[in-house]
């Protein structure tokens, strides 16, 4: 089987071909902010990408038709089950006119939809897009009507990582509990029980731990009174939660790098700070311990950050592993991901489902 992974992003696309679920091209095509200013919104940049796509296949000597399918990076969709979908023109059209919001992946459906067009008909396809919702009603209350919780997260990551993990150890996803810890710019801890995701923290908009650049959860008054003290704008206030939040308000930098190498040479403020990001990294894996009623068969640590052996995987895990063994499975591959669902798919394991 050949499959065509194509993974949109704000200033680059991630291209790869996948034969027989291994890798054997791969490609990340950067966009200079020049190159992108000419068009008014992520649809108008279709065609630009769709022809840096083509030029790619034609230079590693690859014809549209030679592909079992094509596979892209969902977006911002309404909350769906998780899995694989069919491309369909219910989902171009949502995501064409950014009816859920407005987001770089948003192009992955789309540009899988019209280069399987181009190819004589053949599948595409999207998993597990951000938009993921298996969250249990009770889960969704906050405390107001006027308010609901809502289930945005690293699902792509968060279920690839989780099935892996059970196929280690000789079971499947839908067998076993974990408590998955994505942790990158954003920070998503979910309880995934029998192979769904029951509660999960609004990784985007608020909620949950602080990491490098989020503020995640805040003090409701406090962030009330700010919101009227005349000091900020509404777009300086979103931006004070979402990209100038967390370790970059502590520190002024959201390079955890830095912040690692800066430890081991005994700088105690940063650490300070990021032991709180620790912190409260583990008091969510707590809360999702708990919303499985401790019956967790593994905590997964994964995302970038969970490359950081010398300081965040053990304070982690030394709080936590009283819950149940941890798992460390650092990085996220999402071109693997969606290769694997789609090839999921196509060898009859998985039903593909319709949007």
């Amino acid at each position: 089987m050949r499959i065509l992974v194509i993974n949109p992003g704000s200033t680059s696309t991630k291209l790869a071909i996948f034969e027989d679920e291994r890798i054997v091209e791969t490609k990340t095509i950067r966009h200079s902010a020049e190159e992108l200013s000419g068009y008014h919104n992520l649809y108008s940049q279709k065609d630009f990408r769709k022809e840096l796509i083509l030029e790619f296949l034609n230079e590693k000597g690859y014809s549209l038709k030679e592909f079992d399918a094509i596979v892209g990076r969902g977006g911002l969709l309404k909350p769906l089950q998780g899995g694989t979908y069919h491309v369909n023109e219910k989902m171009v059209e949502d995501l064409k006119e950014a009816r859920y919001g407005e987001h770089a992946s948003n192009l992955g459906a789309i540009l899988a939809k019209e280069l399987a067009g181009t190819a004589s008909g053949i599948p595409a396809f999207i998993a597990d897009p951000v938009v993921v919702d298996e969250m249990k009603e009770v889960a969704k209350f906050t405390g107001h009507p006027d308010f609901k919780r809502k289930s945005i997260f690293h699902a792509l990551n968060q279920k690839a990582v989780a099935r892996s993990v059970a196929q280690k150890y000789g079971k499947k996803y839908e067998e076993m509990n974990f408590v998955v810890a994505h942790m990158g710019g954003g920070i998503s801890i979910g309880a995934h029980e029998k192979g769904r995701v029951v509660d999960v923290n609004n990784a985007l908009n608020g909620d949950g731990p602080y990491t490098p650049e989020r503020s995640g959860t805040l003090p409701l008054t406090q962030l009330i009174k700010l919101c009227f003290s005349g000091k900020y704008t509404k777009s300086e206030i979103k931006k004070l939660i979402k990209g100038k939040g967390g370790l970059v308000a502590y520190t002024g930098t959201n390079d955890c790098t830095m912040i690692q190498q800066k430890l081991r040479e005994g700088n105690k403020e940063l650490e300070l700070y990021y032991r709180g990001m620790c912190y409260q990294i583990i008091k969510w894996i707590g809360k999702m311990a708990a919303a499985l009623k401790g019956e967790v068969d593994l905590i997964i640590l994964t995302g970038g950050l969970a490359y950081d052996n010398s300081f965040l995987v053990p304070w982690i895990s030394e709080k936590v592993s009283f819950i149940a063994p941890v798992e460390v499975v650092p990085g996220g591959d999402e071109e693997l991901a969606l290769a694997l669902a789609a090839s999921r798919v196509l060898k009859g394991e998985e039903v593909a489902k319709t949007y």
